[in-house]
């Protein structure tokens, strides 16, 4: 195969945030890499992340204090799912999944990945990655018929490239890492104005997610201060709209990082979310009782 970049690894040195995270807290968005020996990255693929296997997610999840998790295929093992079902097997009650499907999935393998824990599938409407809207309305009769989320990754572009087809989903569907919309590019960008719109309806939820990628600020101007936090306000904007259907995660291991220094680190990760969402009932909502709800974890 053509050689591809290789990415960076988390960060190692995980902070334990500056707040005790409630009871049930969720991570909405995680990857779990190989170890490649045992479920291999696919052939075809952007790039090569370092091993990250679930243990060392365990780790980060017990120096945070996360306590649940909904796993999601990354497009390096491409639609083996393996690694994810051996991932929610090892956390059991506490892990969900977001699968990575296409035409190959059959009815029985499509059940065999629910009971393994699967509960949506992730779809892409990026021109840098595979996906089309094609592709997806093949999909969606099969999302329905399993009662599945529907992940969506999109980037602005994209996303208002297909605002009309979008509009038209059917099911529940995540706006995967808040559209990816740039924090420099301000809140009154024309995809954040389409993101706040499409929260008006109950079919759309989104993510909290990937601030290190689309921020402006992706490195502490001071010292002992916190980055990224001109994604706040556009945080907080959706949080106005739709407050029952705003989910947070970490992207953990934050593969397709090349730039040392770019990782973030899960403790900054949740003081920015201390910072969006200063009290209590707002974040347990966030981290709890939404996630919960969506995918179905039992009552912390």
């Amino acid at each position: 195969m053509v050689s591809v970049p290789v990415s960076l690894g988390p960060d190692p040195n995980t902070k334990k945030p500056s707040w005790t995270l409630p009871q049930g807290a969720c991570d909405t968005h995680a990857h779990v890499f190989g170890p490649p020996h045992l479920f291999p990255y696919a052939e075809k693929r952007r790039y090569t992340p370092p091993a990250a296997p679930v243990e060392h997610y365990q780790n980060m999840m017990k120096i945070t204090g996360l306590s649940r998790v909904v796993f999601v295929t990354p497009t390096a093992h491409g639609h083996d799912n393996r690694v994810i079902l051996n991932a929610i097997a090892t956390l059991g009650d506490a892990a969900r999944g977001i699968a990575n499907i296409d035409s190959s999935f059959d009815d029985a393998a499509l059940q065999a990945l629910a009971e393994g824990g699967m509960r949506g599938a992730r779809f892409h409407l990026m021109k840098d990655r595979p996906g089309s809207v094609e592709h997806l309305r093949e999909h969606l009769p099969k999302l329905q018929k399993l009662d599945w989320v529907l992940d969506l990754h999109v980037d602005p572009p994209d996303f208002l490239e297909h605002e009309a087809f979008i509009r038209t989903l059917p099911g529940v569907t995540i706006i995967d890492h808040m559209a990816r919309v740039r924090g420099k590019d301000g809140l009154d960008q024309p995809a954040f104005k389409l993101l706040l719109d499409l929260l008006k309806d109950d079919r759309f939820w989104v993510k909290l997610c990937s601030f290190d990628k689309i921020s402006g600020v992706p490195q502490a101007r001071v010292p002992g201060s916190l980055p990224y936090l001109d994604m706040v306000p556009f945080a907080q904007a959706v949080i106005g709209v739709a407050p029952d259907r705003v989910l947070w995660g970490t992207d953990w291991p934050h593969g397709n990082t090349f730039t040392p220094g770019r990782t973030p680190n899960e403790g900054d990760l949740l003081d920015v979310l201390a910072v969006i969402a200063p009290d209590d009932d707002t974040r347990r909502r966030i981290l709890v009782e939404n996630p919960a709800r969506l995918f179905g974890f039992p009552s912390a």
